[in-house]
């Protein structure tokens, strides 16, 4: 097998964060080298705690976590995703406590002299808001330019809002940020709306990992408050897993079809603040154009979720 690609997940747990950060501990195509977490579906210290259980729970508390942004870079965010995600992030399950505490550094700075000190290219997969990344760009320039690839989860070229008719959460979150990430010339691939609304965890595939064993049992316990949801807002009878389809992409170049288009975010305060403005009228050769995701086979990506999070509780 080819030598594991150094990753780093920047995230804000969140079930579907959580699902993708045990995606990739169960993956050996990626070594998880450093999670960072921001603040976005609940406040950064709750972030932060959720992403030291769940790995954890997968026996990974070797894996460094360092807590990021507290807050958006201009606007506050006006409101976190309790009522999704229940008011601690883990659809209300309480996992154990980790032996592990944060690292003693900010995300920001943690994440820089990693791209510093790799002497191969690191990808980098931020499924939540942009704002460590934007930071990133601002203050360590020099380690920015040395991502091999950031995979985004955000954004929506086609399909509108999810938390706002125009906007997808993670990117309304911190609509500067986003700009400031999505216009830069970091090697993107943006993964949003267009693609994860059509792939869907159904409850075999739920009832197939929570079968395998301790991990997988408690996997889908956290995705019950998920599936909850999706039954009352969507009338579906599974959940759509928007940062594990992201995680897919970023463990397997190429899962997604993608076109390069050139994308802005709407930093204004109206009605489209958020909207991820994405020009589908020609393929763009700019260096700040953006790989945006507008095809994906769902159904094999839902199989590679199943079976992968199945495999974790695999004998050794």
């Amino acid at each position: 097998m080819p030598t594991p690609i150094p990753l780093v997940i920047d995230t804000d747990p969140g079930i579907d964060d959580a699902l993708a950060i045990l995606l990739a501990l169960a993956s050996p195509e990626v070594d998880l080298r450093l999670v960072t977490t921001v603040h976005g579906n609940v406040e950064l210290p709750q972030t932060t705690e959720n992403a030291l259980r769940v790995l954890h729970l997968a026996g990974r508390s070797d894996v460094p976590v360092a807590a990021g942004a507290r807050e958006s870079l201009v606007h506050p965010q006006p409101e976190r995703a309790g009522h999704v995600h229940g008011t601690a992030g883990l659809g209300g399950v309480q996992l154990p406590p980790s032996p592990a505490v944060p690292d003693p550094r900010s995300a920001v700075v943690a994440l820089a002299e990693l791209l510093m000190s790799s002497p191969e290219p690191v990808t980098v997969a931020a499924i939540g808001p942009l704002t460590n990344i934007a930071l990133l760009l601002r203050v360590f320039p020099d380690a920015a330019a040395r991502i091999g690839r950031l995979v985004v989860m955000g954004g929506s070229a086609t399909r509108g809002g999810n938390v706002t008719a125009a906007a997808e959460f993670n990117v309304w979150s911190d609509a500067e940020a986003a700009q400031a990430v999505l216009t830069s010339t970091l090697p993107t691939v943006l993964v949003g709306l267009d693609v994860t609304l059509a792939t869907v965890l159904d409850e075999d595939g739920i009832a197939r990992f929570a079968a395998a064993g301790p991990i997988g049992t408690q996997a889908a316990a956290i995705l019950q408050q998920y599936l909850d949801h999706a039954r009352t807002a969507y009338g579906t009878t599974g959940v759509v897993v928007h940062d594990a389809l992201a995680l897919t992409e970023a463990i397997l170049p190429g899962t997604l079809g993608t076109v390069r288009r050139d994308v802005v975010v709407d930093t204004g305060l109206g009605f489209g603040r958020g909207q991820t403005l994405v020009d589908r009228r020609t393929v763009s050769s700019a260096p700040t154009a953006v790989d945006v995701a507008e095809r994906v086979d769902s159904a094999a990506a839902v199989e590679f979720l199943v079976s992968r999070l199945a495999s974790l509780d695999a004998p050794v």
